[in-house]
């Protein structure tokens, strides 16, 4: 079958690297680590596995990065993947195969893949964070009986779903009721993601919130929000005009350009009533401000924005990954503010409920009558992947939310 096969080769990503610094689209180009490549079928590492049938796979965030060599050589992270690799957990798929041993799902059965790759997809018995259902935070990612990888994709075991075909554990799948569509399924992981992070740090009574950044994760928060704690105030900062237009459609009272940033700065002391200081140079400091900000970027300059808009005791909560680099964060111990890492989904309470965040949204879809498609803006083929991930990169020109790879099309399979 066609894949996009993403190898570790350090010679590929050398010339890429050097020349797309002239021609962005090198990322996509002959010498780039990910080509369109013939593999074999997806083989079942042991007999409670099954095959899936990809119907649509998001393009995640982590993966256009990763496609554009956006990171550092010395990310800790590295210890918990392994090569080579087909990227690509955002899955909605059929089950078109089982092991002799998989009865928790059936042939047909249309699912959306719970993409980590923890104890029971390993076959170990449960670390203590699996049996509390935190399988993000699996103490075994490099253990059992498949490589390591932290979830689908990223282990050349379990490759993911930038293919017609892929392989996943029975308790990977979860089935997708017959009203939701393929096109709301597919966006179920990034909305956990999202929820997720609002679930375990949600925000006061009539609070006040900045959603810093307006692609896929932030869009999805302001919706989360709006649906579950409507009394907030939603702000929100966008760089491009389309998300701006989104954010609001999302429900955010208020939307900010990403720059200058001492405009946000200001813009939320308006917000909110609080003072602004000014310090001898550089940006100013708010006596005041949100309770939270739930940041989807975690580059260096919306972490110092961030902690010079939160107020004393609030909380910034981190869903994004940007390379890292220096930034002014003394107002974090002045003002004892929480910095919080906020990764993936769970089973989550609700009400006093506890289920999958996966099926928290579905839930959700159907009884607060949220409707986040419009966010999907783009389609493609899996051979126009060139196409696909340059309009990640210019989502600007291209107005790109959340783009996809479209396989009920014959020239998928």
């Amino acid at each position: 079958m066609k894949a996009l096969l993403f190898e570790n080769s350090l010679p590929r990503q050398a010339a890429t690297m050097m020349l797309s610094k002239v021609y962005p689209r090198a990322f996509v180009g002959p010498l780039a680590p990910m080509q369109l490549r013939d593999i074999a079928d997806p083989v079942l590492p042991a007999d409670d596995w099954v095959v899936l049938r990809t119907r649509l796979c998001g393009l995640c965030g982590s993966d256009y990065k990763q496609v554009f060599l956006n990171g550092s050589y010395d990310n800790p992270m590295t210890a918990v993947i392994s090569f080579p690799q087909v990227l690509g957990h955002e899955v909605v798929a059929t089950v078109d195969r089982v092991g002799p041993r998989a009865d928790a799902v059936n042939v047909g059965d249309r699912v959306v893949l719970n993409p980590w790759l923890s104890c029971a997809t390993r076959g170990l018995e449960p670390c203590d964070w699996c049996r509390r259902g935190e399988l993000a935070q699996c103490s075994n990612f490099c253990r059992g009986t498949i490589d390591a990888g932290i979830h689908t994709g990223n282990s050349r075991h379990a490759t993911g779903g930038f293919a017609p075909y892929l392989p996943a554990h029975e308790s990977q799948c979860i089935r997708v009721p017959d009203d939701i569509s393929d096109e709301a399924a597919v966006l179920a992981d990034p909305f956990s993601v999202s929820l997720h992070s609002i679930l375990h740090w949600p925000p006061p009574a009539r609070g006040v919130v900045l959603v810093y950044g307006c692609g896929t994760l932030g869009l999805l928060t302001i919706a989360i929000l709006r649906a579950l704690y409507p009394e907030c105030a939603v702000l929100a900062v966008a760089r491009f005009a389309h998300q701006v237009k989104l954010a609001r459609q999302m429900g955010a009272v208020r939307v900010f350009e990403h720059r200058p940033t001492a405009a946000i700065i200001e813009g939320v002391a308006r917000e909110t009533g609080a003072d602004v200081q000014m310090p001898w140079r550089g940006l100013p400091m708010l006596n005041g401000g949100v309770d939270v900000v739930y940041d989807t970027v975690a580059a260096p300059e919306t972490l110092e924005v961030g902690v010079r808009i939160t107020r004393s005791r609030g909380s910034i909560v981190v869903t994004g990954v940007e390379r890292p680099r220096r930034f002014e964060w003394t107002p974090l111990y002045f003002k004892e503010i929480s910095l919080i890492g906020s990764n993936a989904f769970a089973i989550e309470e609700l009400d006093g409920r506890r289920q999958h965040a996966m099926e928290w949204y579905f839930e959700m879809i159907r009884t607060r009558e949220i409707d986040v498609t419009p966010i999907i803006t783009h389609r493609y083929r899996l051979d126009e992947y060139r196409e696909a991930f340059m309009t990640c990169h210019d989502q600007g020109q291209s107005g790109a939310v959340k783009v996809l790879f479209d396989f009920q099309g014959r020239e998928n399979q």
